[in-house]
């Protein structure tokens, strides 16, 4: 397997976090809220419970209740862990209340549905559904359920994605391939391309064509570092060192994956 430059590896795990929210600062001593998203169970029925159903569907199966609008093997759980649930895996509960935002990537203030349909742009490797789409609206409503009775404005604990700390040394693919073998291999593959059960997806490609692209948020080493740090391996998260992290986020950036469609001519 080809590693590219480790130099361009390393600048780019120099970034820090583009289109982050400002929340009011901590103050000392001070936690960041706590916040536990609604059960299941709690779906009222009727047209919005429907639509959150509908929403949660894809949601977890993507590929099959928006099959137009997806480009690879991923689905919105791939990133977003536990149906979009899991503390520092850019939680739903966690967006729906820091919508709308500017962002960086796009320098405007951006809606909600306009971030899920970057999200299907980068990350789906495929096509933005309409914002007035069953497809965006059925994702936003599931997102609103989640957040029910979360506090706006603040910071809460598991909100978005870790910000890891810098790293002592230099993030080195070198290293990092050494880790993959090692604790991502057995899920995701000595290639990459993810495992399959029958006709489903097991566990997500994390490089080649069928993962995200290039303009993906997780296409950054330091992002992909925090995702890494808190929820990989699956279900045994915080058992990597921060080094470690750094490193198999430089070396997963560094294969081999499809172009930023921003920059295709």
């Amino acid at each position: 397997m080809k590693i590219r430059s480790s130099l361009l590896v390393v600048a780019s795990a120099t970034l820090l976090f583009s289109g982050s929210q400002s929340f009011p600062p901590i103050a000392r001593g001070q936690e960041p809220a706590t916040f536990q998203p609604p059960s299941d169970s709690e779906i009222p029925s009727g047209p919005f419970g429907d639509l959150v159903r509908k929403g949660e569907h894809i949601f977890t199966q993507t590929g099959v209740y928006a099959r137009p609008y997806v480009g690879n093997d991923l689905t919105c759980e791939s990133c977003h862990l536990d149906r979009g649930r899991k503390p520092y895996a850019a939680p739903l509960w966690g967006a729906y209340v820091s919508y709308p935002r500017f962002r960086t990537k796009n320098n405007k203030v951006s809606r909600l549905g306009e971030r899920i349909q970057g999200c299907f742009r980068f990350s789906m490797n495929g096509t933005p559904p309409p914002l007035d789409s069953e497809t965006i609206r059925s994702l936003v409503a599931y997102s609103f359920w989640m957040s029910r009775g979360a506090p706006v404005g603040v910071k809460l604990a598991g909100q978005g994605m870790y910000r890891m700390p810098r790293p002592k040394r230099q993030p080195d693919p070198f290293r990092g391939k050494k880790v993959y073998a090692a604790r991502c291999a057995l899920c995701h593959g000595a290639d990459g391309l993810g495992a399959t059960s029958g006709h489903d997806v097991a566990f997500p490609p994390v490089w080649g064509p069928r993962s995200y692209n290039m303009g993906a948020g997780l296409a950054k080493v330091s992002k992909l570092a925090g995702f890494v740090k808190m929820n990989m391996p699956l279900s045994k998260g915080d058992t990597l060192t921060n080094q470690e992290s750094w490193d198999v986020a430089a070396y997963v950036d560094s294969q081999p994956r499809p172009a930023d469609p921003r920059k295709i001519r």
